[in-house]
């Protein structure tokens, strides 16, 4: 077996899987997503419930393929949705635990960090989170949203976008704390992020469904629409927040949020296919436009990252919409686990670049 001195397992909970992978250093040594079917999950009422079951399955996994827990130097978990933070590295610790326990705001990604605080019991060993969802970067005037009822918050795909934004200046030569970007996280959920040196100080939130429609989320719309709609009678608050994040956007329309098939249906001169797809990736572009606002005209680059950016129509409209602000560079895809991985590989050089919880 390979050496073992900088093992780092990293684990990065979704809806219905759980990704875990096993790094020596930025080497990625195995990935496994271990997939959970309905079944599995029907017998737990929240999320927070899935804890233990979900640790088990990544042990199995381990063991599996002849490692144990002991081996590894540090584990590596996805931020959850706790307080506002500064962008970096967090040692998992019983304030955090508490904060993952208690949030009102039911999302997978609360899992990572207390799996990971299940698995190093007993073991001496760090767990930490990086880069959560909910980094907190924004300039002042972004937190008004037009009544004191509504503050902004700042909740979108962190991880991703800092990790594809470092990518873009490293292949420019160029250190992302001296760049502007536009980074456009394009997945289940739309985030977009203007990267002012190294902070991201407007973004949507992309959590409930600001911003773009995306494939299962709905977007800006009407409110007062929306309004009338909540008192109508015809749907309770669950049926009406799932309009907004589930079954919004693409799938509302095309009652699909698979992309690959909305591209098919394209493809083959779908009509409203087209139109719906158009309109999301014109949708993102105006996005963009808004945030070339926010930077001044001063854009070094427009990065296009997250599965949805596989949808060659799509990229390529929003980077001829964009043109006139700057190049787009397509990052398809997301390597969450690689970018944690990254933040452990620095962790586990100089322990003081961790930041206090």
């Amino acid at each position: 077996m390979e050496n073992t001195t900088q093992l780092i397992l990293v684990i990065n909970p979704g809806s219905t899987s759980t990704k875990v992978g096993i790094f020596n250093g930025s080497t990625l040594v195995l990935e496994q997503n271990l997939h959970h079917s309905n079944e599995d999950l029907a017998q737990f009422d929240v999320i927070i419930e899935q804890i233990e079951f979900r640790s088990i399955l990544i042990k199995q996994f381990i063991t599996e393929n002849n490692y144990s827990l002991n081996d590894f130097s540090v584990i590596m978990a996805r931020g959850g949705m706790i307080k506002p933070l500064k962008a970096g590295v967090y040692e998992v610790n019983e304030s955090m635990i508490h904060d993952l326990k208690t949030t009102p705001k039911h999302h997978a990604s609360n899992l990572a960090g207390l799996i990971a605080n299940d698995l190093i019991q007993g073991l001496d060993m760090k767990a930490y989170i990086a880069d959560p969802v909910v980094v907190d970067e924004l300039a002042d005037v972004a937190r008004l949203t037009g009544h004191p009822l509504f503050p902004k918050a700042s909740i979108f795909h962190a991880l991703n976008q800092k990790s594809v934004a470092k990518r873009f200046a490293n292949e420019q030569g160029k250190k992302y704390e001296d760049l502007n970007l536009i980074v456009a996280h394009l997945g289940g959920g739309i985030s977009v992020g203007a990267h002012k040196k190294g902070r991201v100080i407007e973004v949507n939130q992309a959590l409930d469904g600001d911003g773009p429609f995306s494939p299962e989320r709905s977007g800006n719309l009407p409110m007062g629409d929306v309004i009338k709609l909540a008192y109508s009678g015809k749907y309770s608050e669950k049926e009406l927040h799932s309009m907004i994040v589930g079954k919004g956007g693409v799938s509302a329309y095309l009652n699909t949020n698979d992309m690959r098939v909305v591209e098919d249906l394209v493809a083959k001169g779908d009509e409203k296919a087209t139109a719906v797809l158009t309109a999301m990736a014109y949708q993102i572009a105006k996005e963009i436009g808004a945030l070339s606002v926010v930077l001044e005209g001063d854009v070094d680059g427009i990065v296009l990252t997250g599965g949805v950016a596989y949808t060659k129509y799509l990229t390529e409209y929003i980077a001829h919409k964009t043109k006139f602000i700057a190049a787009t560079t397509v990052y398809a895809g997301e390597d969450e686990l690689l970018a944690l991985a990254q933040n452990g590989v620095a962790v586990l050089a100089d322990p003081s670049v961790s930041l206090v919880y």
